[in-house]
């Protein structure tokens, strides 16, 4: 048998010991699966005390995480600190330099520094595989690399964070309204330390910029994704768009148009039957759209100490076995400067509004909508004898969100709107 594949694991948190759980418990199976032993032969983290459940007396120990990636013991260092730079950054840059390869569960260090990172890596001749950075126990980077290498991909898409996803479907089940989700998700810890990383898109943003390089061949362009968060959802949109038969998710697109790279994380209605539609709680979901495989869907945990400690050990294996990819499934070199494009194909939109009990009201706001070129394919008004103003939704027929946001500052002159228009894209499968 070869020589030991020998670890050096930088994060002790959730995921880093799951993967020493894995290791530990499975070392007859991954042996068998990838012709050599796999073993830790030091770790890292910012408290040497805590109690972690298991003992790691066996192992080396470093306080700084650079030092563990240039130990001579150590030929894959797995970094599981997070964070887009410092020492996560610098002792990956380390470990690269020293000769090591590099598995890594960090979106937002790839999602800002992936293409120098690649770079670096390949240059060297050492790997630097990140399946755990998406979407958790999904394997998706694999099917994109390899299962899809023959396919043109022509769109991606997915919900790719599960704290939103928890956030709106708890929300439409229990009737509560975003504030009160919100604070019951923080009070279990399924929010990020900065909460906006979650609601406000960024995390699932990181991840979808991954994927559109991998996918479109393009480098890393997170700057060039169309943001939006779900603070602006309230109960009454969920309960409208379920009326309608839709539910609300936030939903990552990327998928390159005439005018460059179209990528988008934003809140959108997707059909109440439709895959996205029925997914519930945290889990995550990716819809992958090729020339030849058509449609296919991956669903599975985000998150977690099992599923991203599986991922993590799914590119140990592959180092471990020998195999050698570029990082994003082509040489860093040949990926192409994406062209960001703001969404400019089609679609209908939600528009879920507020209107002042006055005569006209409604005709001021279907010409502001008709002057704009968008035309109506559904309305509904809701009763309003104990509310300030009536609700009235509206689907659009297809549109462009500049059209709509013509339409918009249209109404907001007319003096008929008693609160600011809340717009969500309608996404088909």
């Amino acid at each position: 048998m070869s020589q030991p594949l020998r670890l050096g694991i930088a994060g002790l948190g959730t995921v880093g010991m799951g993967v020493v759980r894995i290791v530990r418990q499975q070392a007859a199976l991954l042996s068998a699966r990838t012709g050599r032993d796999i073993t830790i032969s030091a770790v890292s983290a910012r408290s040497r005390d805590k109690d972690r459940g298991i003992s790691l007396s066996d192992y080396a120990w470093e306080t700084d995480p650079v030092a563990l990636a240039k130990r001579d013991d150590v030929d894959l260092f797995v970094e599981l600190m997070g964070g887009e730079d410092g020492p996560a950054k610098d002792a990956t840059e380390a470990a690269i330099a020293a000769g090591k390869h590099v598995v890594t569960a960090n979106k937002a260090m790839l999602a800002m520094h992936g293409q120098t990172l690649a770079e670096q890596a390949e240059a060297a001749g050492r790997a630097l595989r990140f399946e755990a950075a998406v979407a958790g126990g999904i394997p998706v980077i694999k099917v994109l690399t390899e299962g899809l290498a023959g396919n043109g991909i022509t769109r991606v898409m997915g919900v790719m964070n599960g704290s939103c996803n928890y956030i709106l479907t708890r929300m439409e089940t229990a009737g509560l309204s975003y504030q009160d989700v919100f604070a019951e998700a923080d009070g279990l810890g399924y929010l990020e330390a900065d909460p906006q990383l979650d609601v406000g898109g960024i995390d699932a943003a990181h991840k979808l910029a991954i994927l559109s390089s991998i996918a479109f061949g393009t480098r890393v362009d997170f700057a060039g994704i169309e943001l939006e968060g779900i603070e602006r959802i309230s109960i009454e949109d969920i309960r409208a768009a379920a009326d309608m038969g839709f539910k609300i998710k936030l939903l990552g697109v990327a998928q390159k148009t005439g005018r460059g790279l179209e990528q988008r994380m934003q809140p959108c209605l997707v059909p109440d039957t439709s895959p996205l539609g029925q997914l519930q709680g945290g889990t995550n979901m990716i819809v992958l759209e090729g020339d030849a495989v058509e449609q296919i869907v991956l669903r599975g945990p985000g998150a977690g100490a099992g599923p991203t400690a599986s991922a993590v050990m799914a590119d140990v294996c592959d180092i471990a076995r020998g195999f050698s990819l570029p990082v994003f499934g082509q040489p860093a070199t040949t990926l192409e400067a994406a062209t960001p494009a703001l969404s400019v194909l089609p679609a209908p939109y939600y528009l879920r509004m507020g209107l002042v009990d006055k005569p006209g009201a409604l005709a001021k706001v279907a010409k502001a909508l008709g002057e704009a070129g968008v035309s109506i394919e559904r309305m509904r008004q809701y009763g309003h004898a104990d509310a300030e103003a009536a609700q009235v939704l509206i689907v659009t027929h297809k549109t462009t969100r500049a059209s709509l946001n013509v339409a918009v500052e249209a109404m907001e002159g007319t003096g008929v709107l008693a609160q600011a228009p809340v717009a969500l894209r309608i996404e088909h499968l």
